[in-house]
């Protein structure tokens, strides 16, 4: 999840649970007002009704006329009762229906004087009243439609709230994240696209003292001091190859000549022509390394052409059989391959060379025949070579570590190398989108198969 989501996300649920904490408060702080209020105006109505027994002259003749007229009064669904001292019913609002009642609350009212009840429904309250020096037992019932009403209707406005409140939140937290990170999404955009062929770019900084352009100008100074660093190695390694390939050169014009006089004893001319493949590989690794630092995989595919792989094969070969004249190969197309492929890729032909030089090279030195075995298979995705030469294999142990630099197998021992090369050959493919791998298909039989895709 991004940054902008991870902070829309909390912000979203932490007002969400603020805001729903502040409306359950809301919700039951009017409940508890809605009962207060409902319990007032049962001891106004018991007020009401204490004051009309008091001044009333024949309670039983008047009660109902009274009652009668002040009906606008009553509570919802209210039903009074009043009992004299001897706790007989002297009135009731109950009209044709058989009047019921709780002797135990009449009993209970002798000695707490004054109950209400708003468990049961309706809600009750009930008091014991001295009017005129009589005792009088009035209970009054009622329900609060009116307040239940208005609980629910606030009940749904407070959902209805929430609900959208969360979604606007939601949407503004997202929305204004969005807009406050975005300088941040830019300064991440410049900094994948920095490669070690553009440590020059510089990240756009705003004129703020936030945190993201204290960022973006700490990302600018370390961005020039590396290309500082990188450009000083950069030049160093191509001056040096470039100084190193002079005097490469001149040993091995001089190698050769020495080679060609005939006064030299045998031992002398094995140790002639053994310098003379040293200084050809020193030569070859040099040309190598200078031509590494002029591309990177970022860059590389600007100047890629159409190669063909057959002719990049041979040309190879005859470079490698300058030095190691005895080596043969055995090319071939297998049968898979289609028949209208032209064995073409998209690459740089001077370092797929490369590749095929060392892959050719390893052939000769390390084969118990110096023969290699070219085949090449094209499909519609794929095409793909397959080096194939006899003699000591890889042991398992040892293939995982194959393409790491300076690594030479047991197959290698009393035979000179750089253990450069290979490497060299995996690093040249990954900038070709390509891939190489080894494998030993039987008893002294080493494979290297070149994978392409189209």
């Amino acid at each position: 999840m991004s940054l902008k989501r991870k902070i829309a996300l909390t912000l979203s649920v932490s007002f969400s649970l603020l805001f729903a904490v502040v409306l359950i408060i809301i919700y039951i702080s009017f409940d508890d007002f809605r009962r207060e209020e409902f319990k007032d105006r049962f001891v106004r109505r018991l007020g009401f009704t204490t004051n009309f027994i008091s001044k009333s002259k024949n309670f039983e003749e008047e009660a109902p006329i009274f009652f009668n007229e002040n009906s606008d009064n009553f509570l919802l669904n209210e039903t009074i009762l009043i009992f004299n001292g001897q706790k007989e019913l002297i009135y009731s609002t109950i009209k044709d229906q058989k009047v019921t009642w709780d002797k135990n609350l009449l009993k209970e009212l002798d000695k707490k004087k004054d109950i209400y009840s708003e468990e049961s429904v309706p809600e009750i309250y009930a008091a014991l009243k001295n009017i005129n020096g009589e005792n009088y037992y009035i209970l009054t019932s009622a329900y609060d439609a009116n307040g239940k009403s208005k609980l629910a209707y606030l009940k749904y406005l407070l959902i209805t709230a929430f609900i959208t409140c969360t979604l606007l939140i939601g949407f503004f937290s997202y929305y204004f994240m969005g807009k406050f990170l975005r300088p941040l999404e830019d300064l991440n955009k410049e900094i994948s696209e920095v490669t070690a062929h553009k440590l020059t770019t510089q990240i756009p900084v705003e004129q703020s003292n936030d945190e993201i352009s204290i960022l973006a100008n700490s990302f600018n100074t370390m961005i020039s001091r590396l290309n500082d660093v990188f450009q000083s190695q950069k030049d160093f390694t191509a001056s040096a190859s470039h100084e190193i390939r002079t005097p490469i050169t001149r040993m091995a014009f001089q190698l050769e000549n020495l080679t060609q006089l005939e006064q030299h004893s045998p031992e002398t001319l094995s140790a002639l022509k053994q310098m003379s493949k040293d200084v050809y590989q020193l030569s070859d690794l040099t040309n190598s390394l200078l031509l590494l630092t002029k591309f990177d995989k970022e860059n590389i595919q600007s100047i890629y052409e159409e190669v063909r792989i057959d002719e990049v094969i041979f040309e190879s070969f005859e470079r490698v059989q300058k030095s190691y004249p005895n080596l043969k190969m055995d090319f071939g197309i297998s049968e898979e391959t289609q028949e209208n492929a032209f064995l073409t890729i998209n690459g740089v032909q001077s370092l797929l060379d490369i590749v095929f030089i060392n892959l050719l090279k390893n052939a000769a030195v390390y084969s118990d025949n110096a023969d290699a075995k070219i085949i090449i298979t094209e499909t519609e995705n794929h095409l793909s070579v397959d080096v194939l030469s006899e003699g000591n294999t890889i042991s398992e142990d040892e293939q995982p570590k194959l393409f790491e630099a300076f690594m030479r197998g047991n197959n290698s021992q009393n035979i000179s190398g750089s253990g450069l090369g290979l490497r060299i050959v995996k690093r040249i493919l990954e900038y070709h989108g390509a891939d190489i791998l080894y494998s030993s298909p039987s008893e002294n039989l080493n494979k290297f198969s070149v994978i392409f895709n189209k």
